[in-house]
């Protein structure tokens, strides 16, 4: 069978989905993505279709197919188990000619739904004569084939600037768009803690500065960042800040949009993979558990407790019953921890040191708070390392 490939163009348009199982669980975010105004026919729905339902996304009618539900479709899915009923739902549509996806029996089917992989702005869409596993095959080839090529620069990244969370450590572990923006750039300012592999699949002309913020050491200063952002951004350039963890989480990137901002240049913010959580859960240590931790709170440590600087409410903090994570906390760790224990916490609480998370240089150490700044100098602990403190650290040990 030859078959006419097609690309449908659902915006605004109603689509009937019949059923409200696994299968349409699995058709209607891509209904919902391509703008289709989704209707839903049956007695039961997914927890996750539910959610969908409830939040005004689709709208189910909890009952039965009746061929009325076809008026004004343009296409209908057909997501049930039954044959009989499936094959009542394709004979109504047949009848006003509306295109049918049927799930239990392509064959009887006048509409198939192809493997996809989507890369920007370019969808690739993989039929097959029932051998859907070479379908699959074939779609995450092309995939690959997209990430790894040179992407064309959309229009709209010219005078651009992407603020790009490279994640903990792992280059594996940016996000898809953050790698696709990456691709992209013209200009890449980088930090210290950005992963050397995704550097070095840059494009051989795209200009790289080094931001190079060192923790106490040498470091280009936040306003001349802000400074290079926005001139080359101003200069026509896509520029992709790329910064280790999560641009917000003391990554300085409100700064750096206010900057963008300022100079009336637009900037995208893709969130990153904080070590501040990925860095402990690769290390067996989650920061919430059912019946030890119900909450827990991210603080910077590159402030001495006693200094004035100082924002953060160590007794607060103290009195937490949940789990507290310290970031740039290495260099101050002893007296956080003296501080910690003067406002109240018990000295004997669980402790545990995670240096370069996600890395093969990963390290993990174990303590109590009153032990583990001696525990982590004497295990020659080093920057970047991530503390975690509470009973968390001792559910997977």
């Amino acid at each position: 069978m030859n078959l006419y490939p097609l690309a449908l163009r659902l915006a605004g348009r109603r689509v009937l989905v019949v059923g409200g199982g696994a299968v349409a669980t699995r058709r209607v975010p891509a209904l919902l993505a391509a703008g289709a105004l989704v209707e839903v026919v049956a007695p039961e729905l997914t927890p996750a279709l539910r959610a969908h339902a409830d939040a005004g996304r689709l709208a189910w009618h909890e009952r039965r197919f009746a061929p009325s539900d076809l008026d004004g479709a343009w296409l209908v899915q057909v997501a049930v188990d039954d044959p009989a009923a499936a094959a009542q739902v394709s004979a109504a549509a047949e009848e006003q000619r509306i295109f049918c996806v049927r799930a239990d029996d392509r064959a009887a089917a006048t509409a198939w739904t192809p493997a996809v992989t989507r890369h920007g702005a370019v969808t690739v869409a993989v039929t097959d004569d029932g051998d859907r596993r070479r379908a699959l095959a074939v779609r995450d080839f092309v995939a690959a084939a997209l990430e790894a090529a040179p992407a064309a620069e959309p229009a709209t990244t010219a005078g651009h600037v992407a603020l790009v969370g490279a994640g903990p450590g792992d280059p594996e572990l940016i996000t898809v768009k953050g790698r696709r923006l990456l691709a992209q750039a013209d200009v890449v300012v980088a930090d210290r803690l950005v992963p050397g592999m995704l550097l070095g699949e840059l494009r051989p002309e795209v200009e790289f500065v080094d931001a190079a913020k060192i923790p106490y050491g040498p470091s280009a200063a936040q306003e001349e960042i802000n400074r290079i952002l926005v001139e080359h951004a101003l200069a026509g350039r896509f520029v992709v800040r790329l910064k280790g963890g999560d641009p917000f989480v003391f990554g300085r990137g409100g700064e750096e949009v206010l900057a963008c901002v300022k100079a009336g240049v637009p900037v995208t913010v893709v969130p990153g993979v904080t070590s501040s959580i990925a860095a402990p859960a690769l290390a067996g240590i989650p920061v919430t558990h059912r019946g030890v931790a119900h909450e827990f709170a991210v603080v910077s440590g590159h402030v001495p407790p006693e200094s004035p600087q100082s924002l953060v409410d160590w007794g607060a903090l103290a009195r937490l019953h949940g789990t507290l994570v310290v970031l740039m906390g290495l260099k101050n760790l002893a007296r956080i921890a003296e501080r910690l224990i003067a406002e109240g916490k018990p000295a004997d609480t669980p402790a545990a040191a995670v240096q370069e998370g996600s890395t093969d240089a990963q390290r993990v150490i174990r303590g109590t708070l009153g032990s583990i700044a001696a525990v982590a100098a004497e295990a020659g602990i080093r920057p970047p390392a991530v503390v975690v403190i509470g009973g968390v650290v001792e559910t997977l040990a």
